[in-house]
C-alpha cells in the first residue's frame, strides 16, 4: 500500500466527531444576527435614511449621495457591533463560485490621522480588476476595468470579520459580467409579463414575485482520503476506480441514520447558515454513500440564489473543521448516483396567491390552468434553452444516467390533472361557448383541488415536474448557480405570457369578447404542448424513443447543446426580452464553451499523469512480483508441476502486460487529439474537438486501470478506492 494511501486510512481511523455548541437553545435568539436587515436598518440607520433604502428595495427609486453616506454609515457602525475589519463587494462572476477583494474601514482625516469611515460612494460602487474573470470576448485584455453595484434588494451580511455586499459585476462598457445582473432583468421581465395576464382576471394585482426552493445535493469525504486521490483534489471528480462491491444497491442509506461526524458537520452549516438569514430547514441522507442533502424554504428567487452561493462557500470552509472534503461534483463516482440542485420554483402576486396553486373558486382555478398551460407552452417551446441552462462537463456525467432526469425535456403533471387538461380543451370546444357550457366547464375547473390533493404523484424521473404548487425543475447540476437556469426559466416564461397576452389582446381587437378569446387561446395552447406532457419512466429507451416521434429533442453532446443558446427561438427569449444584448448572449457561449474545454482538457491531463506515473508503476511492481513468483515455483516444482501451477500467473503477467500497453498508448493518442484540439483557433470548433475526440479516450484509458484494480495487490494499490472513500464514517 501507498505512503499516502496507507497514512490516510490510519488518519481516518482515528478520526472523532467534532462538538458543536449552539449560541442560544431558541433559533430566534440568532437567527439573521449577522445580516443588515429591516430591523437592523432601522436600529441603524436614520429614519429619512431607512425610508429611502425601503423606497428603493420596493419601488425601484434611487437615492441620493447624501442618503448614501448615511446609510454606509449605519451599516459600518452596525458591523462594527461584531468588531469587523473590512468589507467587500460580494459578487457571482462567470464561474462556479463567488468574487470578493477586502477593503478595510482605513481612511485618513484633514490632520493625518487614521479614522475607520465608509462612505456611500464606497457602498454602491467600485472598480475591481476584471482582466482575469472569464469574459468570452466582451472586452480586450487590457481593458481590465470592471465595476460593481449594489445590490439593494439583498441585504449586507457578516462573514468572519468581513462585511459583504451583494453587487452585480459589469464591465467598462456597461456589459454584464456576471449572473445577477440578467438574473435581475429575467425577474423583472416575468413580473411585469405575468402581472399583465393576472390582471384580466384579478384587477387588484401589481406585482407578480418569483420563488425559489433550492434542493442541495452534496457527497461528504474524509479529507486526508480526498488528498491521497489527486484527480478529486483537482477535478472534483474521481477519474478511475472500481466499482464497491456495495454501494447503494440496497437502499440503505437513503433517509438512514446520520453519521455522528456528518451530524456534527450539518449542526454546525446550519448555526452559521441561520445566523445568516437562510433559512435552511432539510437535511438528510441522500441515495449514494456519504450523499447528503440541504434544503431551505423558499424566498425570492434573487435572495436564495445569493443565499445558495453562500451555502455552497460555507459547505467547503465548515467541512474542514470536520475533517471532511465536500464534493459538489455531478458525479464524483462512476456507477452511483450523482448530485443535482433540485430548483422549485413558483409565481407568487402581491395579493398572496400563488399562482401555481389552485384555489376554492372557478375563477381561480382559471386562473392556475392559465399559469399552469402557459409552464407547458414554455417549456414545449424551449427545451434545447433550457437544456442548455444546465449542461456542464460534470452534468453531462450525470443526466440520464438511471438516476437524474434524461437530457430529454418533458413535464410530469399527474395522470388527472393532465386527463382534467384534455378535457378541459375538449369542453371548450370550437363554437361559442352556451351559458349552460360555461357552467359545465366550471363545474369540472372547481374539482381541481380536490384532484391534486388526492391524485397528484411525484415523478423523480421528470426533468420538470408539478408538485402540488411549484414546478421542480431537477436538471441542474449541483455545483451550478441557481442563477444560469433561473434566468432562462423567468426569461422564457415572460417571453411566452407576452405571446399569450398578446394572442388574446389581438382576438379582443377583432371583435371576439375577451372570455372568449381566454378560452380559445387556452384550448390551442393544450393542444399544441400536449406532447411535452409525460407521466412515465423518464428513464427507459422506450421514453427515448417515444420522444423522438413526438419532435422531442435529445441533446447530450455538450457544445451542441451549449450552441442552442444561439437558436432563433433561444434568442427572441434571451434578447427579445432585454435579458442580453448581442455582445452578452455571444460572451455567455464563448464563456460555457471554454469552460468544458478547460475542464476536460485539466480531466485528460490528470488521468494521463496518474495512468503513467501511479498505475503503471504500480503494475509493473506486481507484475516483477508475479514473475519473482514464478521463479520460484520453477525451482521447486518438477516442470509438470510448474506448467499447471504457473498457469494462472502467466496469464495474468500477459494480460497486465497487454493493459499497460494499452494504456501508454491510449494515453499518447489522448494527449495528441489534446493537442490537435488545442491548435483550433475558434472557440467553437476546440469545444467539439475536446468532445468528440478526447472524451472518448478517458473512458478508454479508465476501463484497464479499473480491471488492473482488481488484479493488482491491494497492498500496492496507490490510490484509495471506492469501498474506502464512500463509507467514511
Amino acid at each position: 500500500m501507498s505512503k499516502m494511501r496507507f497514512f490516510a486510512l490510519q488518519e481516518l481511523a482515528n478520526r472523532r466527531p467534532v462538538p458543536v455548541e449552539y449560541p442560544s437553545e431558541r433559533l430566534s435568539d440568532y437567527y439573521g444576527a449577522h445580516v443588515f436587515d429591516r430591523k437592523k436598518m432601522q436600529e441603524f440607520l436614520p429614519r429619512e435614511a431607512y425610508k429611502a433604502v425601503i423606497n428603493a428595495i420596493e419601488n425601484g427609486i434611487p437615492f441620493n449621495r447624501e442618503m448614501a453616506d448615511m446609510i454606509a454609515n449605519g451599516m459600518k457602525n452596525w458591523a462594527k457591533t461584531f468588531n469587523v475589519t473590512h468589507y467587500t463587494h460580494w459578487f457571482q462572476p462567470l464561474t462556479e463560485g463567488t468574487a470578493e477583494k477586502h477593503d478595510g474601514f482605513i481612511e485618513f482625516d484633514e490632520d493625518g490621522d487614521v479614522i475607520e469611515r465608509f462612505s456611500g460612494k464606497l457602498l454602491i460602487q467600485q472598480e475591481p480588476d476584471a482582466s482575469s474573470f472569464p469574459n468570452g470576448g466582451i472586452r480586450n485584455t487590457f481593458e481590465a476595468r470592471g465595476y460593481t453595484a449594489w445590490d439593494v434588494s439583498s441585504p449586507a451580511f457578516i462573514v468572519d470579520k468581513t462585511l459583504c455586499i451583494p453587487t452585480i459585476f459589469i464591465s467598462y462598457t456597461g456589459e454584464a459580467l456576471d449572473y445577477k445582473t440578467p438574473l435581475l432583468k429575467a425577474l423583472a421581465a416575468v413580473d411585469k409579463a405575468a402581472t399583465d395576464v393576472c390582471k384580466m382576471f384579478i384587477p387588484d394585482v401589481k406585482r407578480v414575485y418569483a420563488n425559489l426552493g433550492w434542493e442541495q445535493e452534496y457527497f461528504l469525504v474524509d479529507t486526508a482520503l480526498y488528498n491521497a486521490r489527486p484527480d478529486l483534489c483537482i477535478t472534483g471528480r474521481t477519474l478511475m476506480g472500481h466499482s464497491s462491491p456495495k454501494d447503494q444497491q440496497l437502499d440503505d442509506h437513503y433517509f438512514g441514520s446520520i453519521p455522528s461526524r456528518v451530524t456534527n458537520f450539518m449542526k454546525e452549516l446550519e448555526v452559521e447558515c441561520h445566523k445568516l438569514g437562510i433559512p435552511v430547514k432539510t437535511r438528510h441522507n441522500e441515495a449514494a454513500p456519504n450523499q447528503f442533502e440541504l434544503a431551505p424554504i423558499f424566498e425570492d428567487v434573487n435572495l436564495a440564489n445569493d443565499h445558495n452561493q453562500l451555502v455552497m462557500d460555507l459547505m467547503k470552509r465548515i467541512a474542514t473543521k470536520h475533517n471532511f472534503t465536500v464534493l459538489l461534483h455531478e458525479k464524483p463516482f462512476k456507477g452511483v448516483n450523482g448530485s443535482g440542485k433540485h430548483n422549485n420554483w413558483s409565481l407568487c402576486t402581491d395579493t398572496g396567491i400563488n399562482l401555481f396553486s389552485p384555489t376554492k373558486t372557478a375563477e381561480g382555478n382559471m386562473l392556475f390552468l392559465t399559469f399552469v398551460v402557459n409552464v407547458l407552452m414554455m417549456v414545449y417551446k424551449n427545451q434545447d434553452l433550457l437544456r442548455a441552462s444546465i449542461v456542464s462537463a460534470g452534468n453531462s456525467h450525470r443526466l440520464g444516467a438511471a438516476e437524474a432526469p434524461p437530457a430529454i425535456l418533458s413535464i410530469f403533471l399527474g395522470g388527472h390533472l393532465s386527463n382534467m387538461l384534455d378535457e378541459v380543451a375538449k369542453n371548450l370546444g370550437d363554437a361559442k361557448l352556451t351559458s349552460e357550457k360555461k357552467k359545465a366547464l366550471q363545474l369540472g375547473i372547481s374539482r381541481i383541488p380536490a384532484i391534486l390533493l388526492d391524485n397528484t404523484d411525484r415523478n423523480r424521473t421528470s426533468p420538470f415536474a408539478f408538485t402540488g404548487n411549484r414546478f421542480e425543475f431537477r436538471a441542474a447540476g449541483s455545483s451550478a448557480n441557481c442563477a444560469a437556469s433561473m434566468i432562462v426559466i423567468n426569461a422564457a416564461m415572460a417571453h411566452q405570457l407576452n405571446e399569450f397576452k398578446f394572442s388574446i389582446d389581438s382576438l379582443v381587437s377583432q371583435g371576439m369578447e375577451q372570455e372568449e378569446a381566454l378560452y380559445k387561446v387556452l384550448k390551442e395552447s393544450i393542444i399544441a404542448s400536449k406532447n411535452i406532457r409525460f407521466e412515465g419512466d423518464g428513464y427507459s429507451e422506450e421514453w427515448k424513443e417515444e420522444a423522438m416521434k413526438r419532435g422531442l429533442t435529445n441533446v447530450s453532446h455538450v457544445p451542441d447543446a451549449i450552441m442552442r443558446f444561439n437558436d432563433p427561438q433561444s434568442r427572441d427569449v434571451l434578447i427579445g426580452e432585454n435579458i442580453f444584448n448581442e455582445n452578452e448572449l455571444t460572451c455567455r457561449i464563448e464563456v460555457e464553451l471554454e469552460k468544458f474545454t478547460k475542464k476536460v482538457q485539466i480531466e485528460s491531463r490528470v488521468l494521463g499523469d496518474l495512468a503513467i506515473n501511479h498505475i503503471i508503476p504500480t503494475a509493473v511492481i506486481y507484475q516483477n512480483r508475479l514473475l519473482e513468483n514464478l521463479r520460484g515455483l520453477r525451482e521447486i516444482f518438477s516442470p509438470e508441476e510448474y506448467e499447471v501451477l504457473g498457469a494462472d500467473r502467466r496469464e495474468l503477467i500477459k494480460e497486465i502486460q497487454m493493459r499497460v500497453l494499452e494504456i501508454k498508448q491510449l494515453v499518447r493518442e489522448m494527449t495528441e487529439a489534446r493537442h490537435v484540439a488545442n491548435r483550433k483557433t475558434s472557440q467553437v470548433e476546440k469545444a467539439y474537438c475536446y468532445e468528440e475526440t478526447v472524451c472518448p479516450y478517458m473512458e478508454k484509458i479508465r476501463e484497464h486501470i479499473d480491471i488492473l484494480e482488481l488484479e493488482i495487490d491491494d497492498e500496492i494499490w496507490p490510490l484509495p478506492k471506492y469501498r474506502e472513500l464512500l463509507f467514511t464514517k
